[in-house]
């Protein structure tokens, strides 16, 4: 696959921003990566552009059946002034399986690897030097093919942004408080919820709006059957420590497979750690609040990391966890993934790619 570049000049390039004024999602770099799919020719016309508006024909398929898809990742800066990736392989290859559930293209995983590194390297200058704060990395599929009739697109755009961000949450690494839903539900055996597609978010909007109001941080949804399983965070998955118990819900086909979430699991194994990927209702999770036996509940993802967990509430009734304090296990594991991710710890399972 042939990569062509188009530079923004010198002097036309944004100013950076402020360690201190980043924000999450808010502002993007100066150039993006671009690739277009058509069915029977295949993926082509691959570039590293200036960021852009592109136009989509107003019945682009997107518009109309929902077939789109993302991922999330992020590059550091070590202290030698290196980018560092984080698993990026990773996100590249669960891309592909979200492709795959949504009727979409297989990406050349090889060549969607190089052009990222292509374009964070060209970048590198907007990935902040302040602890905490990362360039966090979004590439995109959607269906761009004109036409009215549900069934799978025959042409596709690809394409990767950069932003800058500090904490994903205002708390910061400060305990955040969860709002348990029983109203609504993200996903349903059999449907798209260990997909990455736009729709899963588009549904969980709702709820989340209800939860701010609420003064809540974010929502932890429950099955879409019983409404009694814990699943996961709307922006993360979820970890509940009892008895000194790790407990995780498992990957049953309705909730997304964590690349953090995976790294904690190796993380919490290796180090001896007693681990369950089981089903858990909210029931256990509340009596072992009510008895002291739920030490721990923290949110594992990309945009957060780790991210504790001071409070769930439940039908009106709130829950305090751990007297609303960090825990131990989340403040180790936060500390061991940064260390990790900045280029400070040994990573000896090969996650980081430095460039």
């Amino acid at each position: 696959m042939n990569l062509s570049v188009e530079t923004v000049p010198p002097e036309r390039r944004k100013p950076k921003p402020a360690a201190d004024n980043l924000g999450f999602g808010n502002l993007f770099t100066d150039h993006m990566l671009t690739m277009r799919y058509q069915a029977g020719t295949g993926w082509q016309d691959a570039a590293i552009v200036p960021y852009q508006p592109f136009s989509l024909d107003p019945a682009a398929m997107v518009l109309h059946y929902g077939q789109a898809i993302f991922e999330g990742l992020k590059a550091y800066r070590g202290e030698d002034g290196s980018a560092l990736l984080f698993r990026p392989k990773d996100n590249i290859r669960r891309m592909n399986r979200s492709a795959a559930r949504m009727c979409m293209p297989s990406l050349p995983e090889e060549e969607v690897f190089a052009a990222l590194c292509r374009l964070v390297d060209l970048e590198r200058e907007w990935i902040p030097a302040a602890r905490g704060a990362s360039l966090y990395i979004r590439p995109t599929m959607i269906a761009t093919e004109p036409g009215l009739g549900v069934r799978p697109a025959e042409e596709y755009l690809f394409f990767i942004i950069l932003s800058p961000v500090g904490a994903y949450y205002p708390e910061g690494f400060n305990p955040v408080k969860i709002f348990v839903t029983d109203t609504y539900v993200r996903a349903v055996p059999g449907g798209v919820g260990e997909a990455k597609t736009a729709g899963n978010y588009a549904a969980s909007i709702i709820a989340a709006v209800e939860a701010k109001e609420k003064g809540y941080t974010q929502v932890l949804w429950l099955d879409g059957v019983e409404r009694r399983y814990i699943e996961e965070v709307g922006t993360m998955n979820i970890f509940f420590v009892i008895n000194g118990e790790v407990i995780t819900p498992p990957l049953a086909g309705s909730i997304l497979p964590g690349i953090t979430r995976d790294s904690v699991l190796r993380l919490v194994r290796d180090w001896g750690l007693p681990v369950s990927e089981r089903r858990i209702s909210i029931d256990e999770v509340l009596a072992a609040a009510e008895n002291g036996s739920l030490t721990e509940v923290f949110g594992t993802g990309t945009a957060a990391v780790i991210s504790p967990v001071g409070l769930l509430s439940y039908r009106g009734k709130e829950y305090p966890v751990n007297g609303g304090a960090t825990g131990k296990l989340a403040q180790r594991l936060f500390d061991e993934l940064l260390g990790i991710q900045y280029g400070e710890r040994p990573d000896p399972y090969g996650w980081l790619v430095r460039l």
